[in-house]
């Protein structure tokens, strides 16, 4: 820890910082305690699922002013394969039961609760904090990309293309002489044009 004095008797922001830090660390030691079933005290109490007061509830977003960018498209790509999953149980759970085909109704109460019984496990799974805390630092490092500008960008695919298209042309040609290289062998019985 870096030495810190003191301003008038006073504390000064650093050691501020560092107590709520050491709060904050204390706070998520025992969040995790509690989540293993350690009470902490004697006798080895299991946390039962009343809310203990401080304590998040389930829609509570850990840290949520972090990793924004990187959570909306973890959401956006969880959100479109959760309605394919609901487009194809829509389309196909009425062809495996004659009942189902009877009780479209049932059908669409099936898929809403697919669909939600998903989102809410979606939405635990990305607010879970071992996994918040890997998108956070993945946005984090998304930020310090050093991202090309349009000109070098626009430069290099004109680069890629004019070499594709270089590189398929020189293997027609070749081909085009293998091809009639073994026409003349009388490898092939057609000539290739």
């Amino acid at each position: 820890m870096a030495s810190i004095t003191k301003n008038n008797g006073e504390n000064s922001m650093a050691e501020e910082e560092s107590d709520e830090r050491d709060e904050i660390a204390r706070e998520e030691e025992t969040q995790s305690e509690l989540s293993k079933g350690g009470g902490g005290g004697s006798g080895g109490a299991v946390a039962t699922g009343a809310a203990t007061p401080g304590a998040p509830g389930f829609f509570h977003i850990y840290k949520s002013g972090q990793g924004y960018w990187t959570r909306m498209g973890t959401v956006g790509g969880a959100v479109l394969l959760i309605l394919l999953i609901a487009h194809f149980f829509y389309t196909f759970l009425p062809t495996w039961s004659e009942t189902l085909r009877a009780h479209p109704r049932t059908v669409i109460g099936i898929v809403v609760a697919i669909t939600v019984g998903l989102s809410l496990f979606v939405f635990r799974l990305i607010n879970k904090p071992q996994n918040a805390d890997f998108l956070i630092a993945t946005d984090s490092e998304m930020k310090k990309v050093n991202w090309t500008s349009r000109a070098e960008l626009i430069g290099s695919t004109k680069i890629v293309i004019i070499f594709v298209v270089l590189i398929s042309a020189i293997l027609f040609v070749i081909d085009i002489v293998f091809g009639y290289l073994f026409y003349f062998l009388k490898v092939l019985k057609q000539p290739p044009f």
